[in-house]
């Protein structure tokens, strides 16, 4: 039997502001455990909670990014469970009517194609704190220094098909907030993770499968590896003649599998009503205005600037927007290289990036300056040195933090452009080796490549190339 999957996402993004959602506690990471923790974030006797307005702004702003319907009426309610780390009993959360309605992405897919993912709500909440489980011999240890702190839950339509697809769509997500700044996408640290609801069902049914729900993931390599495990999971229970049971699941990234936590509970099961505490959260246009004028350009928008001002392909600039601290990186050194784009996203795309990724680095944290970056592009673009030398000014430039041009002449790494020498180098190696000269002149015309590779071996690749393969045609052939 062929299988469908289908996966709807929940994202959480805690919001980028410096004290909590009902409470002026601080939100830095990091700090000792229950020492951001106020009496409201404890719901103790006697407090109330007042709403930050920061987190109203920034979930509008994100609603604008999505071209989402603003509910200019939203309520906050009461989310009942219990469990250690929920010191009230409840989580204040949004249920009937959320902040942000349907909006919805486009997500450019692993082949280049687009796909419209519709994103079904995006409420405010409060986050619980955090259960430890290590170092307590045995005991768990409660850390409420989340507690409170705000998030923006993100929650899909069951439109994705597989997990790259999935990924696709988390890392658009996670592009988006960053451009809005309102959130600083931090997956590590929990800023930015997302539970997925994954089900799969035979091919051409219309009847949704039993979903199960892969809990607080955060790593977009982490987000694939589960969810094809639980792919092949529900499929190998299917096929041998079992049922799927709707629970929610973690993933062990060290074993690379996913286990039941408990049984996933329906909306009934919190029992939600409004919260007696809170007023109805009104939005006036005025609001809408100032979070309108805050807006930056958002990543589509970039993209497509970027593929007709730079003449840049879909995928390079889909690359280069992927975050704006690398659009800007991009940006500079297009700027101080008189226009070079496609030499300079080149570079970016192929040696940076690949360089950031084996070290593990942010572009933020990047050894070469967009400045010296450009320097080396416009090296290669006035023969100064080949694209080939420019491999090892390159490497000099990251380990050394050294000026381009120090490196070149430090090194003699300078291109050779005078004809004449370039002449007489060949004139040299075909002295040399005159019965491969003979079998050229014979219709070996492969043999082209193997004089250019002596030639550039002999000249320790500083040879101009095209200067060089102008010259060799011409008394190959005389």
């Amino acid at each position: 039997m062929e299988w469908e999957t289908v996966i709807g996402l929940e994202i959480h993004a805690q919001l980028l502001t410096k004290s909590k959602i009902f409470s002026g506690a601080p939100t830095q990471f990091g700090a000792e455990p229950n020492t951001q923790a106020c009496a409201i974030d404890l719901g103790l006797p006697g407090v109330l909670p007042v709403l930050n307005k920061d987190v109203v702004f920034m979930a509008l702003k994100f609603g604008l990014g999505i071209q989402a319907e603003i509910n200019h009426k939203s309520v906050f309610a009461r989310k009942n469970y219990f469990y250690p780390d929920l010191p009230k009993g409840y989580q204040i959360s949004q249920y009937e009517l959320p902040i942000i309605g349907k909006g919805y992405l486009d997500v450019t897919l692993d082949d280049g194609s687009e796909k419209r993912i519709h994103i079904t709500r995006a409420h405010l909440e409060e986050d619980a704190g955090k259960s430890l489980h290590e170092d307590f011999l045995d005991l768990s240890g409660i850390d409420l220094n989340r507690a409170g702190t705000p998030l923006l839950e993100i929650v899909s339509e069951p439109e994705l098909r597989s997990a790259r697809e999935a990924v696709a769509y988390l890392k658009t997500v996670h592009a988006l907030v960053r451009y809005l700044e309102i959130c600083d996408g931090n997956m590590q640290e929990g800023s930015f993770r997302c539970d997925a609801n994954v089900s799969v069902r035979p091919r051409g049914q219309s009847k949704l499968g039993t979903r199960t729900e892969l809990k607080n993931i955060n790593s977009f390599r982490f987000v694939e590896r589960a969810i094809n495990y639980e792919i092949e999971r529900q499929i190998a229970v299917l096929e041998s003649g079992g049922t799927i049971t709707q629970e929610t699941r973690l993933y062990n990234p060290d074993k690379n599998e996913t286990r039941p936590m408990r049984s996933k509970e329906e909306a009934n099961d919190y029992r939600y009503f409004p919260d007696p505490d809170l007023l109805p959260l009104i939005i006036t246009d005025e609001m809408l205005k100032q979070a309108q004028s805050s807006m930056p350009e958002l990543p589509y928008q970039k993209r497509e600037r970027f593929m007709a001002q730079y003449g840049l392909n879909a995928y390079d600039a889909g690359i280069l927007i992927s975050s704006r601290d690398l659009a800007h990186y991009f940006e500079t050194v297009v700027k101080e290289t008189d226009g070079q784009a496609k030499l300079a996203a080149n570079w970016i795309t192929s040696e940076l990036l690949g360089a950031l990724n084996r070290n593990d680095l942010e572009i933020t944290n990047c050894p070469i300056s967009a400045s010296q970056l450009a320097k080396l592009v416009r090296r290669i673009g006035d023969n100064t040195i080949s694209g080939k030398i420019a491999k090892t000014v390159f490497e000099a430039l990251w380990n050394e933090k050294e000026d381009v041009d120090a490196i070149i002449e430090k090194k003699g790494l300078k291109q050779v452009t005078d004809s004449s020498a370039i002449e007489k180098l060949i004139d040299q190696v075909m002295a040399a080796n005159p019965e491969k000269v003979q079998e050229y002149r014979s219709g070996k015309e492969k043999l082209f490549g193997y004089f250019v590779g002596l030639l550039m071996k002999e000249s320790q690749g500083k040879l101009n190339p095209q200067q060089l393969n102008e010259s060799l045609k011409k008394k190959l052939q005389a």
